[in-house]
C-alpha cells in the first residue's frame, strides 16, 4: 500500500491517512476483508506517532470502513448505510459547490469534474 502523506499540509496527518485508506478501498487496492498494518507497523512505515495512526483507524471504524478485531487488528469491513453516506456526501458537497459557485465554476464544469473523479474510483461492483 502506497501512502502519500504531506507533512507540510495544513490538513491533519490522521485525516490524510484516513483519506488515503478510503481512496485505496475505492480503487480496490485495499479490499474488504484485508487487514491493515498494525498501528505500530503503519507508524513506522510512514514515520509518524502511533497515536496518530490509532486516531485514523478509530475514525475509519466510526465511519464504517473498518472493524477492529483483537486478533487481526483493523480489518476492512464496509458497513454500508447508504442513506447516511448520501447525507454525509451532501453536507461535504454543499460547501465545495458553494466555493465553486463563488469562483464562477459552471454546472457543466462541476459535472465533468465529478464524472472524471468518479471514474477514477469506480469499482466493478459499483453500478453506474
Amino acid at each position: 500500500m502506497v501512502l502519500k502523506i504531506d507533512f507540510n499540509s495544513d490538513e491533519a496527518i490522521y485525516i490524510q491517512l484516513r483519506n488515503q485508506i478510503i481512496m485505496g478501498i475505492a480503487t480496490d487496492v485495499i479490499r474488504e476483508g484485508d487487514t491493515l498494518p498494525s498501528v505500530r507497523q503503519m507508524a513506522d512505515h510512514i514515520g509518524i506517532n502511533m497515536h496518530t495512526v490509532n486516531k485514523a483507524y478509530s475514525v475509519l471504524r466510526q465511519e464504517g470502513f473498518v472493524k477492529l478485531d483483537r486478533r487481526r487488528g483493523a480489518v476492512v469491513s464496509l458497513d454500508v448505510d447508504k442513506i447516511q453516506a448520501i447525507e454525509e456526501m451532501r453536507q461535504n458537497l454543499d460547501v465545495v459547490l458553494a466555493c465553486g459557485i463563488c469562483r464562477d465554476i459552471s454546472r457543466n464544469e462541476v459535472h465533468q469534474l465529478v464524472d472524471e473523479i468518479y471514474d477514477r474510483y469506480t469499482r466493478p461492483s459499483v453500478s453506474r
